[in-house]
């Protein structure tokens, strides 16, 4: 195991701005180890007064959108042009089969990951829903407190449970492809209703007039949806990362949707309705954690599981037994 440092190390590295450091509470803050666990907590708790200070962006997209190279270039332009700092935090699929996970996203952003103004998390996804690591929250947090006053979430993007980011951040950007087919239909109405802006990728070459086109259907698509609690209505536009064009429509788009939201009021109310659901999401880990630790349920569940794989007990029944433990 990686060697552990007392909750004053791990604070004072994260307000110095020391990455190694903040990449160690990182992975504490993602191990399930229980002294692990309480340790973390005592470092979040410390940095809590110093987090809060930046946008968080939710960047999500269907398969091969481009969202990585996308990062890359939207990254470089917010470092370069509007002098931010830039955490990103990949989360990557994990194979349900395996458990393992690629954790690829930093050899797929060359230059971002070299840039001093910039840090790269990756992360397993587990059996998280929505492609969003359980840690997330908490390394946004951690992440703010070291200085970043940007901070992209960029999710698997498999299409299913994407509230899981839209609850975790201010701004909800969607990466769509031009001609991408009705095939996404079912993808695009859940994800679209959520989404504060679109944008199309891609948009270079002969593809150009294709996005140009997408643009104008989403855009009216829009219209038909209700006007959302913010008082925003979602923008679309379109964008190359590889010609680097049209990200500074996408940034005074977020900037314009800032304005709006703080000053009806709306950003503040969003965040701390947001507080209040990480506390009721960290009971009901916390709940099945110990549930899962409890010692009889540990020596019991093995046998009371074969029988219902085998239907001599009901799954209600056995799991009613099995809680009735606790």
């Amino acid at each position: 195991m990686a060697k552990r440092f007392s909750s004053q190390k791990y604070v004072e590295g994260i307000l110095a701005g020391d990455r190694v450091m903040l990449s160690r509470a990182i992975t504490l803050v993602e191990s399930r180890l229980a002294s692990d666990l309480e340790l973390a907590q005592e470092v979040i708790s410390q940095v809590l007064p110093h987090a809060g200070n930046s946008i968080r962006i939710g960047i999500t997209g269907v398969p091969g959108v481009g969202k990585s190279t996308f990062i890359e270039a939207f990254g470089n332009y917010l470092i370069k042009e509007q002098g931010k700092k830039l955490a990103v935090l990949a989360i990557d699929p994990t194979s349900q089969r395996s458990g393992g996970s690629i954790l690829g996203d930093k050899t797929r952003m060359d230059s971002l990951s070299i840039n001093p103004q910039a840090f790269i998390r990756p992360s397993p996804a587990g059996k998280s829903l929505g492609g969003v690591s359980r840690s997330t929250r908490e390394s946004i947090l951690l992440c703010e407190a070291a200085g970043f006053d940007a901070i992209f979430v960029e999710t698997v993007g498999v299409g299913q449970s994407e509230t899981a980011v839209h609850a975790m951040v201010d701004f909800f950007l969607l990466l769509m492809l031009a001609g991408a087919g009705d095939e996404l239909q079912g993808i695009k109405r859940g994800i679209m209703e959520m989404a504060d802006a679109i944008a199309i990728t891609k948009a270079d070459g002969e593809n150009v007039s294709k996005a140009k086109g997408a643009r104008a259907e989403y855009q009216s698509a829009l219209h038909l949806y209700p006007v959302a609690a913010s008082g925003w209505m979602p923008k679309v536009s379109t964008c190359s990362a590889l010609q680097n064009t049209g990200l500074d429509t996408i940034w005074k788009t977020i900037v314009e949707y800032l304005a709006l939201t703080k000053g009806n009021g709306f950003f503040e109310k969003k965040r701390h309705d947001q507080n209040l659901q990480w506390m009721y999401e960290a009971i009901r880990q916390g709940l099945e954690d110990n549930f899962y630790a409890h010692g009889q349920v540990k020596q019991l569940l093995p046998g009371i599981a074969e029988e219902v794989k085998a239907g001599r007990k009901s799954a209600f029944a056995a799991a009613a037994e099995l809680l009735r433990l606790v």
